[in-house]
Order: structure tokens, then sequence, then C-alpha cells
């Protein structure tokens, strides 16, 4: 992250200039990302709208996010369950430890 700039992009045609702060290679990349998921829906649909291109493949993006945000939600309950669960593991070593040692 940086100052802001303007970067052009190309979407679906379409040339737009970005107004952002992040890397030029990044923008590019989100365009790309983006220019991918709209082919795969102009295939799938055989639309001729560009908007209904654009609101699906909105719409499909919008799916990936959602999924992954509840795999991360997911992933970081086990993570925290499993932390817990070697913690108290942990401290039930430490407490026979503390048992067998003479003071």
């Amino acid at each position: 992250m940086g100052r802001e700039r303007l970067v052009e992009i190309k979407v679906f045609g379409q040339t737009y200039t970005v107004k952002t702060d992040a890397e030029e290679d990044y923008i590019q990349e989100v365009a790309k990302y983006v220019n991918e998921k709209m082919e795969e829906v102009l295939k799938k649909t055989k639309s001729v709208s560009t908007l209904n291109v654009a609101i699906l493949t909105a719409l499909n993006i919008a799916d990936d996010l959602l999924r992954e945000k509840e795999k991360r939600t997911a992933l970081l309950r086990e993570v925290g369950a499993k932390s817990k669960d070697l913690v108290e593991k942990i401290d039930m070593k430490i407490g026979e430890w503390s048992l067998k040692t003479p003071s």
C-alpha cells in the first residue's frame, strides 16, 4: 500500500480508470479475475446483455466470498478448540510435574 494513483484496467472489453492505493499489479490481477468470472458466466448463460452478465458475475463472486468466509470461520473455530485443548493438556502436565517435584 502506498499513495493513491490512477490505474487503467480493462473489464469485459471496457476500459476503466481506478483510483487506488493498491499496487497496480494487484489491481490488474483483480481485473483479470473479474474478466475470467465474466467469461465463465457468458459461456454458461449465452446472455448478450452486459448488465445481466455483470450481475450474474457479481452474484457468483459474492457466493465465492461468502463460502470462503464460512470456511475461514469454521477453520478459526477448529483452531480455537484445538488450541484450548492443547493448553488444557499442557496445564495438566505442568500440574503433574509440580506435584512430582519436591519443594
